[in-house]
């Protein structure tokens, strides 16, 4: 299946910063201050679980995921990086990256479900993205 007739849920859109557009995946930054926490949307239209991408989607979605992880491993040395895939608010397929660290506002509860402190500044966010791209750069040179 292609990318054609793909677009983001407007939820994602909205709650979310533009990261960048991988092989496979629109990477988005949650807008969310207390955690660092990256999404993967595959650009397939219609699909709402794992098991419905193609077999080389599904791989490469894996490879994408496990680059980012590696990233945000690098950028902000969490205690804990839970990865899940949810979609009971957001139906789309998407899948969560999230640095935890103890002491966060929900540790060592889920963050789904807690209180949000503010969203993040333009400066923030640029931060963010820059630090994980740039360890994102450094993982796939490995």
């Amino acid at each position: 299946m292609s990318a054609s007739g793909f677009q983001l849920d407007p939820r994602l859109e909205q709650d979310t910063w533009a990261v960048a557009e991988w092989p496979l995946s629109r990477v988005r930054l949650m807008d969310h201050r207390d955690y660092a926490w990256f999404i993967l949307v595959p650009r397939r239209p219609g699909l709402c679980e794992l098991h419905h991408l193609a077999r080389d989607d599904a791989a490469l979605l894996a490879r994408e995921s496990a680059v980012l992880a590696q990233a945000m491993e690098q950028a902000f040395v969490p205690q804990a990086l839970n990865v899940a895939k949810l979609g009971n608010i957001v139906e789309q397929l998407h899948l969560h990256h999230v640095a935890r660290h103890a002491g966060d506002p929900a540790w060592p509860g889920p963050v789904w479900g807690a209180p949000k402190s503010r969203g993040l500044t333009g400066d923030e966010a640029e931060e963010r993205i820059r630090r994980v791209l740039g360890c994102a750069i450094s993982a796939c040179a490995e």
